[in-house]
């Protein structure tokens, strides 16, 4: 099958994590995989597609424009594949002016990634070079956005998240894309069963040895030694490192009581639709 496959999540959800599985599925037999040369294919929101495949400068555009581009290029791309795309997306699944989804019309299917948002918090803020507080902040707001900023020249453009329990349900509810979601902590706790439901889900025929050992090449502390060797291309260069720890339920060591009971109050009904919290909204990871 070819088209475009969305792999999909709220930033630091365990994205980066399953297209390195997806490379070491994917690829030959004698083949190695780096996490600097993975085998999928780009992001959503990458100015470097957008400028190729438009023909159109997106430094001399709003973001807005730019919006309004996207879902063209990414349709006209979907056309043009001989092959399964796999293409990284961070936006919440929202709709342009005319009432068009973002992603375009010409849509395959989306494998949607979903963590504890307390465990988020803490990897965002790391990542963002931000304090807990401020993250916890910006997950409760509905129009927060990623890579907003004002330079034209950045690599990637403005990505709507909206609130972390919006940016869940656009996607886990969408209505023009099947989806299949894959939580963190199943990924982590009994891997091969749920690597395995999305492999099948985006209808690849591999062996269960073959993603087993996929599984195995993408161990966290095998993928976190090569960055601390090699170095990581999509770590920010203000953080120490990209892969920190992927630990579930590491928020409990550093998020501050008050911090933790804001997330709650915030997500609380998405939290215990996904299993994070009890009837009694206590923490379950």
């Amino acid at each position: 099958m070819s088209g475009i496959t969305w792999l999909a999540s709220y930033p630091k959800s365990g994205n980066t994590w399953f297209r390195i599985f997806l490379s070491n599925l994917l690829k030959g037999e004698e083949e190695e995989v780096t996490i600097n040369q993975l085998k999928t294919d780009g992001i959503f929101s990458s100015r470097h597609i957008l400028n190729r495949y438009s023909g159109v400068e997106c430094s001399n555009l709003t973001m807005d424009e730019i919006d309004r581009l996207r879902p063209k290029v990414y349709d006209h791309l979907s056309h043009l594949v001989k092959r399964n795309f796999f293409v990284k997306v961070h936006d919440a699944y929202t709709y342009l002016e005319d009432g068009s989804p973002l992603l375009g019309t010409f849509q395959t299917k989306a494998v949607y990634i979903l963590r504890n948002p307390l465990d988020v918090a803490v990897s965002f803020a790391n990542h963002s070079s931000k304090s807990f507080s401020a993250i916890v902040e910006n997950m409760g707001d509905q129009n927060f956005s990623f890579c907003a900023n004002e330079n034209r020249m950045a690599n990637q453009t403005r990505q709507m998240l909206l609130t972390w329990s919006m940016h869940v349900t656009s996607w886990t509810e969408a209505k023009e894309i099947p989806v299949n979601i894959l939580r963190y902590e199943d990924m982590k706790q009994k891997p091969l069963e749920t690597f395995t439901k999305a492999v099948r889900f985006i209808g690849l025929d591999y062996t269960e040895a073959q993603i087993q050992s996929a599984i195995e090449l993408s161990d966290f502390n095998r993928i976190k030694k090569e960055e601390s060797h090699e170095g990581f291309r999509e770590k920010p260069y203000k953080t120490e490192s990209f892969f920190r720890k992927g630990q579930v339920g590491d928020w409990k060591n550093h998020l501050t009581e008050m911090q933790a009971e804001q997330i709650i109050s915030d997500h609380s009904s998405v939290m215990r639709k996904f299993g994070y919290l009890d009837e009694y909204d206590r923490p379950l990871y």
